[in-house]
């Protein structure tokens, strides 16, 4: 343990040193993590010591994705989904089960695995990560459609994903552990309490004998989310569908707790983020990288260059997306922190394919992590007008305006014309 605070710590002063940088490059803070979990791993240099039973992961997995859903849910409350449904629905509604089965026939035909695990691996990787398309999301010449799509498909698909990856995974547990009652009562549980309780301090609070003091206000959806934590390990009820239907009561029912919350919410959930990504990159080695073999990388490659492309192209026919914008989200399907997370519960399952599934899913998110965080800057500037114009175009531009101007000339003003000759 002591080890790892003290890398972590490290790491992280290093990525704050370096923020205003990576804003600006295409240095990445979630790659910085990801890389310096490898390099100080049992891979490399063997200073952080790890293996995917050990108590610390699982335990940080679960908290870092409970933390992750419940500020994804609270970004998108029911207001938000109805005054901008147009364009996400499209991706999520027929985007994320089309890109889960295009992967899954990757996994399949390409790797050869059965059809539970390819389903299970398309779950996985189904889902996108807002990190990576910062810049996009960020840049006020990117259209606000583009922009909204990208927040809202991000902050849903997540939660979207889960019961999926659960039911996958129970069914390649096999028969004897397959108990799909219990599974819906687990996930029902955790709808209900991210709902309810939620609901209830909110209705709490607005009574006139509570009111929270602006020093203790962002403590409150704090508060809310631990007792829904809580909650849902002592009566086994799913933690994150209970963290993600959480967030969008919050945010529906409390816009006052949700704005108060939102920057110390955020900043928790990018720790623990940060945290569970310097942890998974300590879990990958040289040899796992080499074991998936060549079809392995294949897969990678067209999970990340095929699948998103293909399913957000059908998804959006006829949507009125210019083809700048729609290349734009079909490639900013970066595989991020849920599908770390997944695969890391698949990992600690026991099921017998469980190495298997996370070595494709280890490749696909480390080779998404290098490609998009990478490339987000560039793909953001294709949105600024000014970089559409050639660059010889401005330079002769200014140079015959300063001509004009030495010559007494506005350089504003049209050009004089011709005088016509007598008739």
């Amino acid at each position: 343990m002591d080890p790892l605070l003290i890398v972590f710590a490290g790491v992280l002063l290093l990525a704050v040193l370096l923020s205003s940088l990576a804003h600006r490059t295409i240095l990445s803070t979630a790659a910085l993590f990801l890389v310096a979990g490898f390099v100080l791993g049992d891979g490399a240099l063997g200073v952080v010591s790890l293996a995917p039973d050990d108590e610390l992961v699982g335990t940080l997995a679960e908290l870092a994705l409970f933390a992750v859903l419940f500020t994804d849910g609270m970004r998108v409350g029911w207001q938000d989904l109805r005054t901008a449904w147009r364009l996400p629905g499209r991706a999520l509604g027929w985007g994320l089960p089309l890109t889960l089965v295009i992967t899954a026939l990757g996994a399949h035909y390409v790797v050869g695995l059965g059809w539970v695990e390819s389903l299970l691996i398309g779950a996985i990787l189904a889902p996108t990560d807002p990190v990576f398309a910062a810049a996009l999301v960020g840049n006020e010449k990117v259209p606000p459609r583009l922009r909204q799509l990208l927040n809202v498909e991000s902050g849903v698909n997540d939660g979207l994903a889960l019961p999926f990856v659960m039911v996958f995974l129970a069914v390649a547990a096999g028969s004897d552990n397959l108990h799909l009652g219990d599974l819906g009562l687990e996930l029902g549980l955790g709808v209900l309490i991210g709902v309810v309780v939620p609901w209830l301090a909110i209705k709490v609070e607005q009574t006139r004998w509570f009111s929270a003091s602006t020093q203790y206000e962002p403590l409150n959806a704090l508060a809310i989310g631990l007792l829904v934590l809580a909650l849902g390990k002592a009566t086994h009820g799913n933690l994150f569908l209970a963290a993600f239907a959480a967030g969008i009561t919050v945010a529906t029912f409390g816009q006052r707790q949700r704005e108060s919350f939102e920057h110390f919410g955020e900043l928790i959930a990018e720790l623990l983020k940060l945290a569970a990504l310097l942890v998974f990159g300590a879990l990958i080695s040289l040899p796992l990288l080499g074991s998936v073999g060549w079809q392995g990388w294949v897969f990678a490659v067209l999970a990340l260059i095929a699948a998103r492309p293909i399913a957000i192209w059908i998804s959006f026919l006829g949507a009125g997306l210019t083809v700048r914008e729609q290349a734009a989200v079909a490639w900013f399907g970066p595989k991020g922190f849920a599908s770390v997370v997944y695969g890391l519960i698949v990992l600690a399952s026991g099921i017998s394919t469980a190495q298997g599934v996370f070595q494709l899913v280890a490749v696909t998110i480390v080779l998404s992590i290098l490609l998009h965080s990478s490339t987000d800057i560039v793909v953001a500037r294709w949105f600024d007008d000014e970089r559409e114009v050639p660059a010889w175009y401005g330079a002769a531009r200014r140079l015959r305006d300063r001509t004009r101007g030495q010559s007494g000339q506005n350089p504003t003003a049209p050009a004089p014309r011709p005088a016509e000759p007598d008739r």
